[in-house]
């Protein structure tokens, strides 16, 4: 007995399932297409009857037509009977949906997520987190900004563990989260997954901590172009990574190192690297501490690479020996394009050396040297090097917050005549100089009589030769010579002119006497104005 007329003795009733309903569609159509083939039939049967009929109608020509009537007779009776042998009762050979059985499962076919939205959702409930309803949003865009989630620890790991099989985002930011040790292994495991990423932002994220297992992840990278790991607190007992990563990366073009705390050490180490690269073309190393032997080695390094296009050393502390590495790189070097110095403690001799060096380069394009403490003499020394250079090919040069004089505005008059296609920046002309505030010649006098330790009145007695208390003019201007006073005789007429108060052409002791107190007195008054106050 079927399970359907044992429903009906117990007196249950069983909906039919979706394999029973398909078998009672399928029945259905069946039936309508089998009739229908059944009327075919009928219906070819009633022409071949109308056909012999009209043979009959037409027998005076029947002779002539006999072969050609029996020939299409015989095709007729063979189609019908291969449509005889085919006719299955209740089956469409024509319609391949009638083949199908009970037994064939029809799967939903479901497309691959791309975005890894899926994986996300299952890692944040995994790690307990709650998901990010903005990189839920972008997940399918090229690009995805992520800075200043606070993404450290699990929140970390399930954006990584979604990133994993995300194959939209070529460019990553995820600045300032602080990773940290258990975020930076999180995006350490997914870049060894990842081939999509190409443009990868980890600035300030703390990953000193685990900077050796970056270093090693990035290096393996085939994908990875550009790398930002500035402000991660890199030392220099991280140096010994990083050079493993610049010395044999085959596929980065572009690194930054800047805002951390590389010193001197870590620049003798990282020069050599520098100098073994194959692939760098831009390398940020700026907001460092590299001084000393450290710069020079990186300068050294520039010196022989031969793929760098940009290098930026802003920020450091080169000093004249750096200047002086600077100068050698720029004469040998016949790559680098663009080169930032900006900062770098270097004196006006230092530019002097960093001018010889750009006398013999023929590839530089920008050159950035402002900030720096080399005044308007050392971007002189900077354009004088620029003309010696014939085949020099700079279209920039920055003197950022450098002020130049007039010699040097003279200079570069004559180098934008010889390279119109170069620019200038700097730091503004030095205003004229303001001319000396004019020494009133009460000064000079009252400093003779104090060095000379005499009086007021034995002053004056040197011009009174009768003692009469009163000189004229002529006899006090004839005095003051005779003494030695280093008067102008300018000065000596508005001397005269104070101290004649009266106006009658003659100075008497007196009139002396108060001119001078007064003199004294203003300068109390001046000295008292001036005093700073204390408490």
């Amino acid at each position: 007995m079927s399970n359907v007329h044992q429903s009906k003795a117990r007196g249950l009733v069983i909906p039919p399932g979706p394999t029973t309903h398909k078998r009672l569609v399928n029945k259905t159509k069946q039936s309508k297409k089998t009739v229908s083939r059944a009327s075919t039939r009928k219906s070819r049967a009633s022409r071949q009857q109308s056909a012999t009929s009209n043979r009959g109608v037409g027998g005076g020509v029947e002779g002539q037509s006999s072969e050609s009537e029996s020939d299409a007779e015989d095709a007729l009776r063979q189609r019908d009977s291969r449509s005889d042998l085919l006719d299955i009762p209740g089956v469409d050979i024509t319609n391949d949906k009638d083949w199908d059985t009970d037994i064939e499962i029809e799967e939903a076919v479901s497309s691959y997520d791309h975005s890894g939205k899926t994986m996300y959702v299952e890692a944040c409930r995994k790690f307990n987190v709650v998901p990010a309803s903005y990189f839920l949003r972008h997940m399918g865009d090229p690009s995805l900004s992520m800075r200043h989630h606070g993404l450290a620890g699990d929140g970390m790991r399930a954006v990584a563990a979604s990133l994993v099989s995300n194959a939209t985002i070529n460019t990553l930011d995820i600045s300032d989260n602080w990773l940290g040790l258990e975020g930076g292994t999180a995006v350490c495991q997914m870049l060894k997954e990842n081939c999509f990423i190409t443009d990868l932002n980890l600035s300030d994220n703390r990953l000193n901590v685990c900077a050796e297992e970056l270093c090693q992840v990035i290096e393996q990278n085939d994908t990875l172009r550009k790398v930002n790991i500035s402000g991660n607190q890199f030392d220099d007992q991280c140096a010994e990574y990083l050079a493993e990563l610049i010395m044999n990366t085959h596929k980065l073009e572009s690194l930054n190192l800047s805002h951390n705390n590389l010193g001197e050490k870590a620049g003798v180490v990282l020069g050599p690297a520098i100098s073994e690269n194959l692939c760098l073309k831009e390398l940020d190393l700026s907001w460092n501490h590299l001084r000393r032997k450290g710069a020079m080695a990186v300068a050294a390094g520039i010196k022989t690479n031969v793929f760098m296009k940009k290098v930026n050393l802003s920020w450091n502390g080169f000093g004249l020996e750096g200047s002086l590495a600077l100068a050698d790189a720029l004469k040998t070097n016949n790559v680098l394009e663009e080169m930032n110095v900006m900062n770098n403690r270097i004196t006006t001799e230092g530019a002097v050396l960093i001018g010889k060096g750009l006398t013999l380069n023929e590839t530089l394009k920008v050159f950035k040297i402002g900030k720096n403490p080399m005044q308007s003499a050392g971007c002189w020394a900077i354009a004088a090097a620029i003309l010696k250079n014939p085949n020099i090919v700079l279209e920039k040069v920055d003197f950022t917050d450098v002020m130049v004089n007039k010699d040097f505005v003279d200079i570069w008059k004559q180098v934008e005549e010889t390279f119109p296609r170069l620019n200038m920046v700097h730091g503004g002309t030095e205003p004229p100089l303001k001319p000396k505030k004019r020494v009133h010649p009460m000064v000079k006098v009252t400093a003779y009589i104090n060095s000379h330790n005499i009086r007021l009145v034995d002053f004056f007695n040197q011009f009174d030769k009768d003692g009469s208390m009163n000189v004229t003019r002529d006899e006090f201007r004839q005095g003051i010579m005779e003494t030695g006073l280093n008067l102008t005789d300018e000065e000596v007429e508005i001397l005269v002119n104070d101290l004649d108060a009266d106006g009658d052409g003659a100075i008497n002791y007196s009139e002396l006497a108060i001119g001078h107190s007064d003199f004294e007195e203003r300068e109390r008054k001046i000295s008292t104005q001036l005093r700073p106050m204390t408490s």
